[in-house]
């Protein structure tokens, strides 16, 4: 039975490429060698189709499972599963995740066995593009299903390398899952032909000789080790293939006011896209303005859940400059950053705005919740009402309207004077835009593999393992400035390196399915302690057997072959 179920996935494997139109045979072979200048399009094209499918769950495992983002309450979707930490191996989104990278990854792997490399330059150019697309899902698959790389790369299991589908579909018998070092292994492998062949830039929503080098960069910097125990000789690769694209000329950074809109650029327009996977508008359906990655992080024009918001530490972190206004008449962004977040500011019955001073107390169960209690000024003096209760408000900073109370359980609270938000359940609705309105268009959105921005925070972070804090100082701040006007780091020591450039990369890549692999590649716990139905109190630890997901289920099943399953304690 499961080679009968192979068999049929390894088909489905070929379903977006033009030669399913005919039983896979001699002929086909034939002819693709034959013209393999007219073959190679519609096959790569193929190839590309499996990304769409792939980035959602992607997005979701990735980013859903850090510390940037709050839902608004428990959900029955798989996807909440990635949240609560609550693994299991028959989740719907993860067979989704694994299933579509591994038909790219056969995809790719069967042009490469079909069309021979050598004929001409541009022929070799598009299998370098077959060869990113392998390399890139083999890292994407072995950071979810596999242990973080400083943690016994030599035994710990990876993902199975299974290059196309083979000759004998009849009498299988594939490999288990190949260690975490073997597969990284492949990884590079792959990346580094793809930089070898790649001659041809097709521009940011097609593989490139940057975009491998720029994915090689954090490859590298995956395996760099912890800022307590580095690896020399990773760290100095990830700053050489870091080094290789900054000093291109093909990619720079967005000045900032450009950068504020990044969401809204097309990936071709947008000279600090590296590489990211094209949606257009005519294949985004209006059930994909919910279901996609934006639909869940706001409501625009009527379309989306808007059921997930930005974390109190995130809107934290932005604020930490100077705070950052979002209110119409006093709209003032400290951190460029802040500008993909959008607060529901709610009107009363008159069509005025209610003031309230926002803060997070202690509540019932020792959890943290939002409190938005009005104001009344009389005088220059400020009081509001919680309830029964009211308060005096001392200034901590007037100008910014940040203020302080004592409350009633003895506690001091520090908080903003604001508008009042809207709720959805209990939590103030801090919408999410970075993942939405590309080319104005409610929720769209191609999701970005790499950009420079992310380069010169590789660069940065490997310099620091490599005790070069002058050079990584130099990268950060570069990030850091375009943000924050004059907000750049004074030094950068021993001491604070790790801080303040994860610090960096949380601000930067939020959004972007980076946060949780950035926490546990570098040893560190995920805290979540702020608002939300999370487990506010319950740190996951990098070593926590949940920091990695399960094989699926469906795909142990159907397996010609052993697959070992991830530990479940």
């Amino acid at each position: 039975m499961k080679r009968i179920i192979f068999m049929l996935f390894a088909i489905t494997a070929l379903a977006s490429c033009e030669i399913d139109r005919e039983p896979f045979g001699s002929l086909q072979s034939d002819r693709i060698n034959n013209n393999p200048e007219e073959s190679i399009d519609a096959l790569l094209n193929g190839t590309y189709a499996q990304l769409k499918a792939w980035s959602d769950p992607m997005h979701r495992l990735g980013e859903y499972a850090g510390d940037n983002i709050m839902i608004r309450g428990s959900s029955t979707d798989a996807f909440y599963e990635f949240i609560s930490f609550a693994r299991t191996p028959n989740n719907g989104r993860l067979s989704t995740f694994w299933d579509s990278g591994y038909k790219a990854v056969a995809q790719a792997s069967n042009i490469i066995k079909m069309i021979p490399q050598g004929k001409n330059a541009a022929l070799d150019s598009k299998l370098g593009e077959c060869y990113f697309i392998r390399g890139m899902m083999y890292f994407y698959l072995v950071r979810a299903f596999g242990r973080p790389y400083y943690q016994n790369p030599e035994t710990n299991l990876g993902v199975p390398i299974v290059n196309g589908t083979p000759d004998d579909v009849i009498n299988l018998n594939l490999p288990d899952r190949a260690t975490v070092k073997a597969t990284y292994e492949q990884v590079i492998a792959d990346l580094k032909k793809a930089e070898e062949m790649i001659s041809v830039n097709r521009g940011p929503i097609f593989a490139s000789k940057e975009a491998a080098q720029a994915l090689l960069s954090r490859v590298y910097l995956y395996m760099s080790g912890t800022y307590e125990n580095p690896n020399p000789t990773y760290a100095q690769l990830a700053v050489d293939y870091s080094t290789k694209v900054i000093n291109g000329s093909r990619y720079s950074l967005l000045p900032r006011a450009d950068f504020m809109k990044y969401n809204t650029f097309i990936p071709e327009n947008n000279r600090e896209t590296i590489f990211a996977i094209k949606r257009v508008a005519s294949e985004f359906s209006g059930a994909d303005h919910y279901y996609g990655i934006g639909g869940m992080y706001a409501n625009i024009g009527g379309q989306g859940w808007g059921e997930m918001y930005a974390s109190a530490k995130y809107i934290s972190l932005l604020n930490e400059t100077g705070r950052n206004d979002w209110r119409p008449e006093k709209y003032k962004i400290v951190d460029a950053r802040a500008a993909f977040i959008e607060p529901t500011y709610s009107k009363n019955a008159a069509g005025a705005y209610t003031e309230v001073f926002r803060f997070i107390k202690d509540d019932a169960g020792n959890a943290l919740n939002y409190v938005q209690a009005p104001i009344t000024r009389t005088g220059g003096t400020i009081t509001c009402t919680e309830g029964n209760d009211s308060y005096t408000l001392t200034p901590v900073d007037a100008a910014q309207e940040v203020y302080s109370i004592v409350y009633k359980n003895g506690k001091t609270y520090t908080g903003v004077i604001d508008y009042l938000i809207s709720l959805n359940r209990v939590y103030p609705q801090f919408y999410i835009v970075k993942a939405s309105r590309e080319g104005e268009d409610s929720h769209l959105h191609s999701p970005v593999i790499s950009r420079l921005g992310e380069v010169y925070l590789n660069r940065a972070e490997a310099y620091a393992k490599l005790q070069n804090y002058g050079s990584a100082l130099d990268d950060l701040n570069r990030i850091r400035t375009r943000s924050i006007v004059n907000g750049g780091y004074a030094a950068l020591t021993a001491a604070n390196a790790g801080s303040l450039i994860d610090k960096e990369r949380q601000l930067e890549l939020a959004f972007q399915a980076e946060r949780s692999f950035d926490v546990f590649r570098n040893g560190k716990p995920l805290t979540r302690l702020y608002p939300g139905p999370q487990n506010q109190t319950a740190d996951i630890a990098a070593t926590d057997f949940r920091v990695v997901y399960y094989i699926p289920q469906s795909a142990i099943n159907s397996y010609p072959g052993k697959l070992t399953q991830n530990p479940t304690n």
